[in-house]
């Protein structure tokens, strides 16, 4: 007689024992799911936030280099087809290379920091090409050369050196950086065929610049 409530005492023990067990591995369970979940939810709001803390001017920085890179590399397929001059057409080619690279470093760098660049040229871009549209011959060289070489240059420079200035995104800032020295290789060449000056030393110092800095 004195066995069976023995062993009834020890069964009841197991018995709490292994629902105490589930209790606490459930427990633990919903412990970690719950850390897993505010883990995730706040390397979301960290990634929302980061896009979120770019400023106005950083976002304007990438657009404006996105527009200028685009007009460039329309404008030099332009000369392309349209100039009878050796040394125009190579810079125009130096243009649509040197900018179609710079675009697509633009375009990863904006849709890293959640940016929409435009697809298309703006008014005044638009307007320039089809000016150009319209000459031909020396015509259109002087025209190419002064407002897509040292114009459109002059004018991406003041807005980099800006950008430059005032950037707080690490990124932008780098990229704007990194973009200068290039536009300044292709402002110099612009100016020498403004001039009429010999180009080829200053095309060659402009490729191996360029080179070097991408």
């Amino acid at each position: 007689m004195s066995k069976n409530p023995m062993i009834k005492r020890m069964l009841a023990v197991s018995v709490a024992a292994a629902m105490f067990g589930a209790v606490g591995a459930q427990a633990q369970t919903g412990e970690s799911t719950q850390a897993g979940q505010q883990s995730g939810s706040s390397a979301t709001s960290a990634t929302a936030s980061g896009s979120a803390k770019l400023t106005s001017a950083d976002r304007k920085a990438i657009t404006d280099m996105a527009m200028s890179n685009m007009a460039e590399v329309e404008m030099g397929k332009l000369a392309q087809s349209k100039s009878q001059n050796a040394e125009v057409k190579a810079f125009a080619q130096k243009m649509v290379d040197d900018h179609g690279k710079a675009l697509t470093e633009v375009q990863t760098l904006a849709q890293s920091k959640s940016v929409t660049l435009p697809t298309e040229l703006d008014a005044k871009h638009k307007a320039m090409s089809a000016k150009l549209e319209k000459l031909s011959g020396d015509a259109f060289d002087k025209a190419y050369v002064k407002q897509g070489g040292v114009g459109a240059h002059k004018e991406t420079l003041a807005k980099l050196q800006k950008a430059s200035k005032g950037a707080k995104d690490a990124d932008v800032k780098g990229q704007v950086d990194k973009t200068i020295p290039v536009v300044q290789e292709h402002l110099k060449h612009a100016e020498q065929l403004a001039q009429g000056k010999s180009s080829s030393t200053g095309s060659t110092g402009a490729a191996g610049h360029t080179g070097s800095s991408h």
